[in-house]
C-alpha cells in the first residue's frame, strides 16, 4: 500500500494500479480498498485505478483525537488527487463513498472530474415528514439517535441490527438465524475501532446533498439495487432526476451491494460507461 499524510498528521492508505485514464473507488462505511480489489484488477489493463482505505476505515488505527467526519474525508480526497495530479478522474462511490463523492463536489467542485458513479446511496439518509427517501424511508432522526446509542453500546450488533431491520426479508431472516455470513460479519465488526466509525455515521447522517445533485456537471452512472436494504426505488430515481447528466441501471436481485451480485455485469457497465466518456473528450 502507499500512502500520504493528511493535513492533520493522519496517514491515508490506499492502493493503485494500472496505467491509463484514472478511476478511483470509495468504499462504504465499515468497509476497506480490499473490497474494490477485484473490480480494480478488472479494470487496470485500460486505467491507473486507485482504492483508498478512508480515515478510521482499513486496517489503520486513527491517531487519537483526529476527526473521521465525512467534510474531512472529502478533504482527503483532494488532497490524494492533488498528489497525483488526477485529472478527468472517474470517481465511483458505493454508499458512505457515494456520500463523500458528494462533498467532494460541494466542497471543490467537479473541475478535476470526468464522470462519477453513485452505487445504491440517498443524499440524505434520516427522514423527516417532508423527506421519505432516505433509510427504510422511516429513519427519522429518534431512530438514528437510538442507533448511535445501540452502536456505542455495542458496534457490531448495532451495524447488523442496521442491515437485517430493512427492506430485504432474506437479510432479515438470515440475522435471526444468524446464518454464517452474519456470523462473519459480525466477527470482523468486532476487531474494528468502533468510535472513530461512529462519529463518522454522526456525520454521514447529519449530511444533506439533495442542493448537491444538480450542480454536479459530468456525466453520473447510477447503480442501485431492487433489494435493498436501505432504499427504495424511488430513491434512485429521485437521485436521477435531479442529476443533469444521468443514467440509472437498477440490479435485479440486488441488496445495497449491487456491484457484488452482478460482478460481471458491473465491471461491463463501469467500462462502456468510461468508453463513453472517453469518446465524448475526443
Amino acid at each position: 500500500m502507499e500512502k500520504i499524510t493528511a493535513k492533520d498528521g493522519t496517514d491515508i492508505h490506499y492502493l493503485r494500479l494500472g496505467k491509463g485514464s484514472p478511476v478511483m473507488f470509495l468504499h462504504g462505511w465499515s468497509a476497506s480498498a480490499k473490497d474494490w480489489l477485484p473490480f480494480a484488477a478488472e479494470l487496470a489493463d485500460e486505467h491507473e485505478v486507485i482504492c483508498w482505505d478512508a480515515r478510521g476505515h482499513g486496517d489503520h488505527q486513527l491517531p487519537a483525537g483526529s476527526p473521521s467526519d465525512v467534510q474531512t474525508m472529502a478533504a482527503d480526497l483532494q488532497q490524494l488527487i492533488e498528489h497525483h495530479d488526477l485529472n478527468n478522474l472517474m470517481l465511483i462511490g458505493h454508499s458512505m463513498g457515494a456520500l463523500t463523492l458528494w462533498q467532494y463536489i460541494r466542497d471543490f467542485g467537479c473541475d478535476r472530474l470526468a464522470g462519477v458513479g453513485i452505487i445504491d446511496q440517498s443524499p440524505k439518509l434520516v427522514t423527516d415528514e417532508q423527506w421519505q427517501n432516505g433509510i427504510y424511508g422511516n429513519f427519522d432522526h429518534q431512530a438514528n439517535q437510538a442507533l448511535i446509542k445501540l452502536l456505542r453500546q455495542d458496534f457490531a450488533e448495532g451495524l447488523l441490527q442496521l442491515v437485517a431491520h430493512g427492506y430485504n426479508r432474506k437479510s432479515y431472516d438470515n440475522y435471526t438465524r444468524n446464518s454464517r455470513g452474519f456470523q462473519q460479519m459480525r466477527e470482523h465488526l468486532q476487531s474494528l475501532d468502533a468510535e472513530p466509525l461512529v462519529q463518522c455515521w454522526e456525520s454521514l447522517t447529519a449530511a444533506d446533498y439533495r442542493d448537491v445533485l444538480p450542480q454536479i456537471s459530468v456525466p453520473a452512472l447510477l447503480i442501485y439495487g431492487d433489494e435493498s436494504q436501505f432504499y427504495a426505488k424511488a430513491v434512485a430515481e429521485y437521485v436521477r432526476d435531479n442529476i443533469p447528466q444521468s443514467e440509472l441501471h437498477i440490479y435485479e436481485n440486488a441488496d445495497h451491494s449491487p456491484q457484488l451480485w452482478h460482478r460481471e455485469r458491473f465491471v461491463w457497465d463501469i467500462k462502456q460507461f468510461l468508453r463513453k466518456l472517453n469518446h465524448g473528450r475526443k
